[in-house]
């Protein structure tokens, strides 16, 4: 497809257990960052995206009082809210914004603060990102519903608690060596089987740890990126798809739908296959989502995902290096910043410059970002 849209400043604040600061200074991080990255000022942006999930905090519409302090104002800023998503769905509407010619230069901004509320409110609230009437009143929080995923997946499949616990040591492995992530110890596969069960079958670890953080993406149009960056990462397909809220509306549990619809459409767009992608951030908020993701994104056929963390081909090295920065599960997951923290991994990768992290060679990128238990899939696939 053509280079019309880029990719020209990428940044991310170090995420935390408990950040001190405010919101508005926990976006600024970000934000410094990438525009230090993108070597522009305020007055270059045309308009700002800010992304959340709301109810985590005590401020009422975030993305006026963000925009404010970013120094954004008068340019429009917008809001948008896909749960998990949230960020990767206000790159989608950059994207638009931009190719449509509306504005050259466009910030989506993604944070969370999630511990401004305690863990078990915080899970209250994750409850709610199901149907309130119909399944989160019955404990069905993101856990619960995951080891659903992961129970259906074993009995038609036979995948087992190990492997689950391999895609945890692989992302301990490379958290260990992420300095801005939140968990940075490494596991064994003995330290992961034998932790607490949370909801069987998913143990401790087969969780992602929630956080505080940020992660600013600027993007922009052919003529601005070639006028501003000398390495501008370029869009190459885009792909999102929705999924029923309720879990019983779904045809199965052992697959993710809406993230494999909305792979085919950015392949498509793309105008390549699964082959051709040489490093892949995917959304592992639970270990088995992370080995639904490699059958949805067809980097393995339904039910032989667990071939690829067997074999070792998700490490560097591997047929598909997948989750190099840690992942969720060990980078964090503060909810309105985890896409575009993905996508920041990804951009490094095709410029060469994740150190210790990088995949050599890599030309090829894909995010993969789900919002809730796969209601919202989008998946963008990334260029040098």
């Amino acid at each position: 497809m053509p280079k019309d849209v880029a990719i020209i400043g990428v940044g991310q604040s170090t995420f935390y257990r408990g950040y001190q600061g405010s919101i508005k200074e926990l976006a600024f991080e970000a934000f410094r960052e990438a525009m230090q990255d993108a070597g522009i000022g305020a007055a270059d942006i045309g308009a700002s995206i800010v992304c959340s999930a709301p109810e985590y905090d005590s401020q009422r519409s975030p993305s006026g009082i963000i925009a404010e302090y970013l120094g954004l104002n008068p340019q429009p800023t917008f809001a948008i809210e896909s749960v998990c998503s949230a960020s990767t769905s206000g790159l989608r509407a950059a994207y638009a914004l931009v190719k449509s010619g509306l504005h050259d230069v466009v910030l989506v901004l993604g944070f969370q603060k999630m511990s401004e509320i305690s863990s078990a409110d915080s899970q209250e609230r994750m409850g709610r990102g199901a149907d309130i009437m119909w399944e989160s009143p019955f404990g069905t929080m993101m856990p619960a519903c995951y080891a659903m995923h992961a129970s259906a997946h074993f009995a038609k499949y036979g995948s087992t608690e190990k492997d689950l616990a391999m895609i945890r040591v692989k992302s301990t492995k490379y958290g260990a060596i992420n300095e801005k992530a939140v968990y940075r110890k490494e596991l064994t596969l003995e330290d992961a089987l034998a932790a607490p069960v949370v909801t069987s079958p998913l143990k401790k670890f087969d969780c992602c740890a929630n956080a505080d953080g940020a992660s600013c993406v600027i993007v922009a149009s052919k003529d601005k990126a070639k006028e501003i960056s000398k390495k501008p990462v370029w869009f190459m397909g885009l792909g999102a798809a929705t999924a029923s809220m309720t879990l019983t509306g779904r045809d199965n549990l052992y697959a993710i739908a809406c993230a494999k619809k909305a792979a085919q459409e950015a392949y498509a767009m793309a105008g390549i296959s699964p082959q051709d992608i040489d490093v892949a951030e995917v959304h592992d908020c639970f270990t088995i989502a992370e080995l639904l993701a490699y059958e949805a994104l067809g980097f393995a056929e339904p039910g032989k995902g667990v071939e690829l963390i067997r074999d070792g081909q998700t490490y560097i090295g591997g047929k598909i290096p997948v989750n190099v920065d840690g992942g969720l599960l060990s980078k964090g997951h503060p909810i309105g910043a985890t896409g575009g923290s993905q996508v920041r991994t990804i951009v490094m990768q095709l410029r060469e410059e994740a150190g210790a992290m990088q995949v050599p060679g890599a030309e090829i990128g894909l995010v993969h970002n789900i919002g809730g238990v796969g209601v919202y899939g989008n998946v963008i696939i990334l260029g040098r």
